[in-house]
C-alpha cells in the first residue's frame, strides 16, 4: 500500500473516531438532560492522576441557594440568559489578551462552555480544544434548557483538589449544604474558580478576597433562567 492509500486509511480513522467520540457525547446529553450527572472527564483524569477518589454529590434544583446561582453568574458570565452559548464580547477580550500574551492565556469561556469543558474534555490549553468546546457548547445549548446547564455547571465545578460540585464544596469549606449558603459565602466560593486548588490552600488570598467583593456587588444584577 502506497503512501497515498496509507494517508486516506488514516484519515477515514480519524473521522470515524470524531464522529464516534460526538455520537457518545449526544447519547450522555440526553440521558444527563434528566438524570443526576456523577462524572465527568476532569472527574476521571483527577482520579487516574492521583490515584485517588473525588468528592461529589449531586443535588437538584431546589437544594442549591438561589445565592449560589447569582453569584456563578454575576462573576462568570453575566450574559448567561441571552446568549446562545457564546459571548462575543468575551472572546474579543481574550483574543486581545491571547494576542498580548503571544499565547493562549484567557479564553472568554461562558458557563456553557466551560460545562462542555468539564464534561467531556481536559484542562489544557489548545486551539483544537477550543473548537471541541465550542462545537460541544453548541449541542449543550439545542438539547438543554439554560436552568438544566446551570444547575450540571454546579454540580460538577471543580472546587478543590478531588472537590466536585457546589453540594461537597459546601460540606469541604462551610460544614453545610448547598442549600444553606449565605451570599459570602457563596460569593466566595465561586471567587475560586477557575484556580480551585490553589485558592483551596490560599483562602485568604487578595485576589480571591477583592474577586468575592466584586461577585457580592454584582450578585443582585445577576439574572436567573426561567424555571422549567
Amino acid at each position: 500500500m502506497g503512501f497515498g492509500g496509507w494517508f486516506k486509511r488514516i484519515l477515514l480513522i480519524v473521522i470515524a473516531c470524531f464522529v464516534a467520540f460526538h455520537v457518545i457525547v449526544a447519547a450522555l446529553l440526553v440521558v444527563w438532560k434528566t438524570q443526576p450527572i456523577n462524572n465527568s472527564m476532569f472527574m476521571i483524569l483527577y482520579r487516574l492522576g492521583n490515584f485517588a477518589p473525588v468528592s461529589q454529590t449531586w443535588v437538584d434544583d431546589n437544594q442549591i441557594s438561589v445565592n449560589v446561582k447569582r453569584a456563578a453568574i454575576a462573576s462568570e458570565d453575566a450574559n448567561f440568559v441571552n446568549h446562545a452559548g457564546f459571548d462575543v464580547q468575551g472572546i474579543e477580550n481574550a483574543i486581545k489578551k491571547n494576542e498580548k500574551a503571544g499565547a493562549i492565556s484567557a479564553g472568554g469561556s461562558t458557563i456553557s462552555q466551560q460545562l462542555a469543558k468539564n464534561l467531556f474534555l481536559y484542562p489544557n490549553r489548545s486551539y483544537f480544544r477550543k473548537g471541541e468546546e465550542a462545537l460541544i457548547t453548541l449541542m449543550i445549548e439545542n438539547m438543554w434548557t439554560k436552568e438544566r446547564i446551570l444547575l450540571a455547571y454546579l454540580n460538577v465545578a471543580e472546587f478543590g483538589k478531588g472537590v466536585y460540585g457546589i453540594e461537597a464544596a459546601a460540606q469541604h469549606y462551610y460544614h453545610k449544604s448547598a442549600a444553606h449558603l449565605t451570599k459570602r459565602q457563596a460569593a466566595s466560593l465561586i471567587a475560586m474558580l477557575p484556580n480551585p486548588k490553589y485558592f483551596e490552600d490560599n483562602r485568604n488570598d487578595r485576589r480571591l478576597l477583592n474577586k468575592t467583593q466584586i461577585i457580592l456587588r454584582r450578585m443582585g444584577a445577576a439574572d436567573l433562567p426561567d424555571t422549567e
